[in-house]
């Protein structure tokens, strides 16, 4: 009975449920969205990566067919000298491997709910 004496409560109420229930909807979708596009300029780049990778390989091998790269390769690889030239070989001292570095985790910075939030509703948190 008292949501018909006040009429306007009752449609404010139910206006800010359906604008609610709306938001929420829109959450899912738009974070698909974000994620996908994240998705496609992560290809972007790696399909950048890759070109560029593929043209050095392809300049390396345009060079293997040339006198002076076969024989820098023969000389650097193989050890190979002129006849006259006297080949010397450095060796590293025995211990003088390096350790191997350990990599420790940077801490989480402390971010506060409404933080998280934000970032959950703009894709932030996908980013990791």
């Amino acid at each position: 009975m008292t949501l018909l004496r006040r009429p306007g409560a009752a449609l404010a109420t139910l206006l800010m449920l359906l604008i609610g229930v709306a938001f929420l909807t829109q959450v899912v979708p738009y974070r698909q969205i974000v994620e996908s596009r994240q998705q496609v300029a992560a290809a972007r780049a790696e399909l950048a990566a890759l070109e560029d990778a593929n043209a050095k390989l392809e300049a390396d091998v345009a060079a293997l067919h040339t006198e002076a790269e076969i024989e820098t390769l023969a000389r650097e690889k193989l050890g190979y000298v002129r006849p006259g030239e006297t080949a010397y070989i450095v060796l590293d001292p025995p211990g003088a491997e390096e350790a191997p570095v350990e990599d420790t985790p940077e801490p989480e910075e402390e971010r506060t709910w409404v933080e998280g939030i934000w970032d959950f509703l703009t894709g932030a948190d996908m980013d990791g």
